[in-house]
């Protein structure tokens, strides 16, 4: 066992990772081993919310409960009053919105700290510049109460030893039947809480994300069958006349405005590993298949047919867009994409009707659907008495309250009035309310994911049967509840350089071949020592 490293040898440390330098050097400090940082710990009694009965049930595999309307009488959330009496709670988060407006201008930010019982000061940052503020705060030492942990691989300052140093083991208050204090968080499914286990305890709260992932390829139904085409290939072949059929240069129109997602289906044709599968305890990554150059030839096929948005390769970010507005046909995304499809496109498209196409196997029969994360981050409290973590995880409890509840309503739709109208039971966010509730709760933590979109409720059974045949296909990702060191440190540099490779493979630039040299090139610099952790840790974890 390392020597257990104190707050001054961290601190020292830390300053390193955020001016991107190596640990090695400083002082006392030895990082934790492969090891210890994947020690097992007990996981949380997973207690389901049962409140809300609905004839589209949650179930034990991973499948989102579906509403077709909100209850007109919501269930109180708090029914002893407000649950976190006490200081304020400082939250360092993120945001892909726009910020929402300040506290003494946000009349849900300030009903949701009355309902809470104190001030929640969420310290928002623009998403893209999160890994780096995280990495400052850290060295600086001046903490919030809590923040916002990417994955390792998307922040390398996100160590074992910076959780053991600084910040809650939260066992003795959520392991187990522990969690029964905290019954909304009891009520986030097993697989969420996975990744939340460090150093042999539990350092954070989910941020519970479906595990269904999102439909592999959204279809513009209305699009196919206007041309008379069957929208659900039964193989690659068909797949690839589908795309042909539906591409139509004159009139601006193409199967599919992005190479990276569409090598994803294809793979999910294949029953590729999803990043990495684990067999008799050895791991493969996804790249280093022969599957992986299978789809890539298979889409530098499609992009040489024409079956490709012209400007997939040369614009970033419009791909949403391009389905939205007709200009393609398929777009495979993520699961909240297809009520924001309906909102945001629906009214300047007649007839406009959003379809979903599961991977059909290669060669026939069913592929494969690569699990969604089970989070999409997770909150770290800092170390402080115990009084004070339990007043925060009361908090959190809060912010998990469920769909259903009078603490859902108000965290998603604000205050009635002048955040929302209702449409019989149904809440109608106002141009206020679409401000106000960009505050990012859900970046703290939240209720495991309902279907609901009272703006067109027909849809929500179509979701639900998605997730019901989604399920029975699941494909995980084996390493995401464990800690690879190298694969912190070295995987967006490498990925960076892959995807370049990848690219210009897909679009016909470099020859396939040079895949091959790409894949010896991952396997020296730091893949090789990779698979060794992971491995290492899954016997850790396993054994």
């Amino acid at each position: 066992m390392n020597p257990p490293l104190n707050r001054r040898g961290f601190l020292a440390s830390a300053v390193g990772v955020a001016a991107g330098l190596t640990l090695a050097g400083c002082g006392d400090y030895r990082p934790a081993t492969t090891r210890d940082a994947n020690a097992k710990a007990q996981l949380p009694t997973y207690i389901p919310y049962k409140g809300v009965p609905t004839s589209m049930p949650a179930t034990a595999d991973g499948v989102a409960p579906g509403y077709l309307h909100y209850p007109a009488d919501p269930v109180n959330a708090f029914p002893d009053g407000p649950p976190a009496k006490g200081d304020a709670i400082d939250i360092m988060t993120l945001i892909f919105n726009p910020v929402p407006p300040p506290v003494d201008r946000n009349v849900m930010w300030q009903a949701l700290n009355k309902s809470v019982g104190c001030d929640l000061n969420f310290q928002i940052t623009p998403v893209g510049d999160y890994p780096n503020k995280f990495a400052v705060t850290i060295a600086g030492g001046d903490l919030p109460d809590a923040m916002l942990m990417l994955p390792a691989d998307q922040n390398a300052a996100a160590t074992p030893d910076m959780l053991d140093a600084l910040f809650e083991d939260l066992s003795e208050h959520l392991a187990g039947d522990n969690i029964r204090d905290y019954p909304y968080l009891a009520n986030i499914p097993t697989a969420s809480w996975a990744p939340c286990v460090r150093n042999g305890g539990i350092y954070a709260l989910p941020m519970p994300r479906p595990l269904s992932g999102g439909p592999p390829t959204y279809t513009r139904l209305d699009l196919i069958n206007k041309r008379g085409l069957d929208p659900n290939p039964k193989n690659w072949r068909e797949f690839a006349q589908l795309c042909k059929d539906v591409t139509d240069p004159k009139n601006n129109q193409y199967a599919l405005g992005d190479s990276v997602t569409a090598w994803n289906f294809l793979m999910q044709m294949l029953k590729a590993p999803n990043k990495w599968r684990e067999e008799g305890g050895k791991f493969t990554w996804m790249y280093e298949t022969e599957e992986a150059k299978q789809a890539l030839d298979a889409v530098r096929g499609l992009t040489k047919a024409g079956g490709l948005h012209p400007d997939t390769y040369s614009v970033l970010g419009k791909a949403k867009e391009w389905f939205g507005t007709g200009r393609t046909v398929m777009n495979p995304d993520g699961p909240v994409a297809w009520n924001d499809y309906y909102t945001t496109y629906a009214s300047a498209a007649k007839g406009f009707e959003v379809g979903y196409m599961m991977a059909p196997g290669w060669n026939g029969g069913t592929g494969g659907q690569w699990q969604g994360s089970a989070n999409y981050a997770t909150l770290i409290i800092k170390k402080a008495p115990k009084a004070r973590i339990k007043q925060i995880l009361r908090a959190m409890n809060a912010l998990a309250s469920p769909f259903g509840t009078d603490g859902y309503l108000l965290r998603k739709y604000g205050v009635r009035g002048p955040d929302h109208t209702l449409k019989g039971s149904d809440p109608v966010l106002t141009t206020q309310g679409q401000a106000e509730v960009y505050l990012p709760t859900i970046f703290a933590t939240d209720a495991p994911g309902a279907l609901y979109y009272p703006a067109k409720p027909e849809i929500v059974p179509d979701q639900y049967a998605f997730q019901k045949e989604a399920v029975q296909r699941l494909i995980p990702n084996s390493a995401e509840p464990l800690y690879s060191p190298t694969d912190a440190k070295m995987s967006k540099l490498l990925q960076t350089a892959l995807d370049d490779t990848r690219k210009s493979i897909m679009q016909g630039r470099v020859p396939l071949s040079e895949w091959d040299d790409a894949m010896k090139n991952w396997r020296k610099e730091a893949g090789d020592r990779i698979r060794a952790e992971y491995e290492q840790a899954w016997e850790t974890r396993t054994s």
